[in-house]
């Protein structure tokens, strides 16, 4: 058992609130994690959101996860059941989910289970758990209640019993839904956050509905901060530091609809599928002020020809999914591959194969996204790592897309999708729009596809201009889009087609070293596992380690300079969230071994020994995690 202080089973609240101190001092932290788990329909993702809102307004640095279920209506109180949100709340730039949860506020002690049984707690956690169960008419579940209370006091962990659903009956009849609002009033209280910011909140979470909602959530949080103060025996301060320019608080799939907007592209053609939905739920709201248009298909291969025909049209637009739909999309993405229409297409990563876990994490779509489809079809690949990177990366998807008239692929993943984390309000330039498209006359004698011999571009027809009148088709074709199929078309075709990714490679920068740039190991990542390993990185520095770390953003091409990083270190290795084999299973060895992803991508260009290690649980790698990797790498040296 943990050797920690133990808190006794509360049986009523009169003795509980006897137990409470008169006055309270809190304690002051650098950062905590916390969860708020429910069943689904509850309420504890808005719950968290809020929250993570709520300190970043006072300018803590915060980076949420949220906790979704597999299914869309798992049955209650079950384990698999747990629904909710995990903040991360810090003094400084937190950009990361962090390791193990400090504080816990569960609705059942079902979804409280899973969390335990995959570690997901510290050992002195504090837990505050609903009581109501303790008093159910069904016995099995006042049993199951009584049984997994003191197996978790007996664990070591500090419960709290909160009559959560006594207390909101005094607010409303339906405590069901407005118990979130009381442990948002809670959590405000116990983290000493500004009870005004919380009913600003409020507000605006509740905007759309009737006055009468607000003020009833108001009076909720009120009760919850009020119950806190009067009946628990601890207290935190995490400090904050207001930023001196205005931040959003804003997750990934907004950052992206955001980047949409912002970039000047006008249509978002795309059929639901989780975790991209919510970039559509956003763009519906807002896209029609600024002239954009919201294309909900029938299914995944229409949404992606609709992209097609509006970006042939002359417009650049966006096709935004994830794997099983990006899957169901690449015949199409072909066709603008073969007939150089400029493309910019969304996937949202998250586990597979098939419809694997729908809700869960993972980068598992990389090879997919490069080498997927028949026959060779060169796109570009780049990955956002952080909640900011998803608002940048569209903008610079759909300048890279309508300069090279090629399809720009953008791997998110279901870490950054649901994720929030605050950063400085973007300041619109002119810079970010590409130039009108030229429908001047085309002069005589300009070819539809007149490949230029060094870089493989060609000017852009639109239809209807005068004199640029040509067939479009997926078939191969010459430099007059003609029907050719003979060898000396063919292969000019797929040469210039290819010759635009070494043209874009020549225009990237190399990419900067996290650290020293040279030293005993570089550690290699992309897309959302950058917050976790820096954070890695910069804690074994601190302690002596001579260990770097190397993010990469663009992933085809392969920007300059990644060679001569590597030979400077003694070991490089990936740390990715997709498989890898390890030699510590009996039948793998060096020679029949899978390397991760991006570990295949730099031994087959480099020829240079680089490791792997990798994790696929369906959620964030931990820092704690990459830390264990690392120093057992070192160690091997």
């Amino acid at each position: 058992m943990n050797k920690i202080s133990l808190v006794e089973p509360v049986r009523d609240t009169a003795r509980l609130l006897r137990a409470a101190p008169a006055a309270k001092t809190a304690v002051t932290l650098t950062e905590h994690i916390i969860e708020v788990i429910s069943d689904s329909g509850e309420g504890a993702q808005r719950c968290g959101q809020s929250l993570g809102a709520i300190a970043a307004r006072m300018g803590n640095g915060i980076w949420t996860v949220e906790i979704i279920p597999a299914e869309i209506r798992p049955p209650a109180r079950s384990v698999a059941g747990a629904s909710g949100n995990r903040i991360r709340i810090g003094t400084g730039r937190i950009t990361n989910g962090g390791n193990e949860s400090d504080l816990v506020v569960a609705f059942n002690e079902q979804v409280l289970l899973g969390r335990v049984r995959t570690n997901e707690l510290k050992p002195d956690c504090i837990i505050l758990l609903e009581s109501m169960w303790r008093e159910n008419s069904n016995p099995k579940i006042v049993a199951s209640y009584v049984e997994t209370y003191d197996q978790l006091v007996a664990a070591g962990y500090r419960v709290y019993e909160i009559p959560m659903e006594r207390e909101c009956r005094k607010i409303l009849s339906d405590a069901r839904r407005g118990k979130n609002m009381f442990a948002l009033g809670m959590l405000c209280n116990i983290y000493s956050l500004d009870l005004q910011l919380a009913r600003d909140q409020i507000a605006i979470a509740f905007g759309k509905k009737d006055a009468s909602v607000v003020q009833s959530n108001v009076k909720l949080l009120e009760a919850g901060y009020d119950w806190a103060e009067g009946n628990l025996d601890f207290k935190f301060r995490i400090p904050a530091t207001r930023s001196t320019e205005p931040q959003i608080v804003v997750n990934g799939n907004t950052a992206m609809a955001l980047g949409v907007l912002a970039s000047g592209m006008e249509i978002c053609a795309m059929y639901p599928i989780t975790p991209a939905t919510s970039a559509s739920h956003y763009l519906s709201d807002v896209f029609e002020r600024v002239g954009g248009v919201v294309h909900q298909a029938e299914d995944e291969i229409a949404a992606c020809t609709f992209a097609i025909g509006a970006s042939y049209a002359g417009k650049c637009a966006v096709t935004i999914t994830s794997g099983p739909g990006y899957s169901l999309k690449q015949e199409a993405i072909g066709l603008a591959v073969m007939g150089e229409i400029p493309l910019v297409v969304v996937n949202v990563q998250r586990g597979g194969p098939s419809t694997g876990q729908p809700t869960k994490a993972e980068q598992g779509d990389l090879f997919a996204a490069m080498f997927g489809g028949h026959g060779d079809a060169p796109k570009v690949v780049m990955a956002p790592s952080t909640i900011e990177d998803c608002f940048y990366s569209i903008i610079t998807a759909r300048k890279i897309a309508e300069t090279f008239n090629m399809v720009v692929v953008v791997l998110s993943d279901a870490n950054l999708a649901t994720s929030q984390q605050p950063f400085p309000r973007p300041r619109f330039s002119d810079a970010w729009l590409a130039p009108p498209v030229d429908q001047s006359d085309i002069a005589p004698g300009q070819k539809p596809y007149n490949w230029h011999a060094a870089t493989g571009l060609a000017r852009r027809f639109i239809p209807g201009q005068s004199g640029g009148e040509h067939t479009l088709s997926g078939l191969a074709h010459d430099s007059l889009s003609h029907v050719a199929y003979d060898p000396e078309s063919n292969e000019q075709s797929i040469r210039a087609r290819s010759l635009k990714l070494a043209a874009l490679q020549r225009t990237l920068r190399p990419p900067q070293v996290f650290g020293a740039d040279k030293g005993d190991l570089l550690v290699i990542g992309w897309g959302s596992t950058k917050g976790a390993i820096e954070e890695t990185v910069e804690g074994l520095r601190a302690e002596g380690r001579k260990v770097s770390s190397l993010h990469l953003t663009f992933l085809q091409p392969l920007p300059p300079g990644i060679k001569a990083i590597m030979q400077r270190f003694k070991q490089v290795m990936t740390i990715e969230g997709n498989w890898c084999d390890s030699t510590e299973d009996e039948i793998i060895d060096e020679s029949n071994r899978r390397h991760s992803a991006v570990a295949m991508l730099l031994r087959s260009r480099y020829l240079i020994d680089v490791d792997s290690w990798c994790e696929v649980r369906g959620q964030p790698i931990k820092p704690s995690t990459m830390r264990q990797v690392i120093l057992r790498k070192l160690r091997q040296h």
